[in-house]
């Protein structure tokens, strides 16, 4: 979705960024995953932007067997240990650059095997985009969240055969990623825990998209942690009762859902490479992240 931080055209395709073929894309990305940050995410802010060491974590992409298809993915996790509990991490629209990596590395030191897969890799580079509007019409809309779901199922499986506990398995996700934490701690009955970052939680039904977070709440297979920011322009307050309403009418888990809306923070406070970022709601909500899936049964 896009936000007040995002508007402004940050023009064509830099020199080299190609808009070719599926497979052009994907070998670009493939050499790409985890490193540097995406184009469209400009201006960055290399002075605030959380720089998290790999020492003593085994960490890199691996490739994912999706029925047939291997989605790139970037894992970040204890060296040497095996039965960790799992968190899968999803983007913003930019995909798994160097700030996915980096919040894959930080869940990592606190003693996850963190996944981090490519959901865009089908449609394009997102990366490889200097344009949002470019971006949105050409990739990210074009992604059905079937796809996502599958892919996220097939991430599961790939952990649970390469040190993870399935069993323990929670999920996160800024933005893009936010909105679907929400869908898949509604469609996946081993969610046992989800903490979404200013997630859109409200839209209209469409063929890619048949049903939104307001649309599922009330059938959650694991509570819900919502960190949003109430000047954030593009979700508006109302959405936000919208879904405590419908998590309210729900089950267990929809009720044990629960909301904290940091009043001064906008989109993307979470974002420490963006002007959007926000030191004391960002580590506040890292905290309360940590906090919350060790008191579902995630960590």
């Amino acid at each position: 979705m896009l936000n007040d931080d995002l508007t402004h055209d940050l023009g064509a395709l830099l020199p080299g960024q190609s808009t070719d073929s599926g497979a052009t894309r994907r070998t670009a990305l493939k050499a790409a995953l985890g490193v540097g940050y995406a184009a469209a995410a400009a201006p960055l802010m290399a002075q605030t932007a959380i720089k998290t060491p790999a020492d003593g974590l085994t960490v890199g992409e691996v490739m994912i067997d999706v029925n047939g298809f291997k989605m790139p993915a970037y894992r970040a996790a204890p060296a040497g240990k095996t039965g960790l509990p799992v968190v899968l991490v999803l983007s913003e629209i930019f995909g798994v650059h160097e700030y996915i990596a980096d919040t894959a590395r930080r869940f990592a030191k606190a003693g996850y095997l963190a996944i981090a897969p490519e959901l865009f890799v089908r449609q394009g580079d997102a990366q490889s985009y200097g344009e949002i509007a470019k971006l949105m019409a050409e990739v990210i809309a074009k992604v059905p969240d079937a796809q996502v779901m599958g892919d996220l199922d097939a991430t599961v499986k790939w952990a649970a055969a390469n040190g993870g506990d399935a069993s323990k398995l929670g999920v996160t996700g800024f933005c893009w990623g936010g909105r679907h934490v929400w869908l898949y701690a509604a469609h996946n009955p081993a969610v046992k825990a989800g903490v979404a970052w200013y997630g859109r939680l409200v839209g209209q039904p469409s063929e890619l998209s048949p049903k939104h977070p307001v649309d599922v709440a009330a059938r959650l297979n694991g509570p819900v942690l919502g960190l949003y920011g109430a000047a954030d322009t593009g979700i508006p307050l109302d959405t936000v009762d919208k879904m405590k309403t419908a998590l309210a009418t729900g089950n267990a888990a929809a009720k044990a859902s629960t909301f904290v809306v940091y009043p001064e923070a906008p989109h993307a406070f979470h974002a420490d490479y963006r002007p959007s970022f926000r030191k004391e709601p960002a580590e506040d909500g890292w905290k309360r992240a940590l906090a919350w899936f060790k008191q579902h049964g995630v960590a």
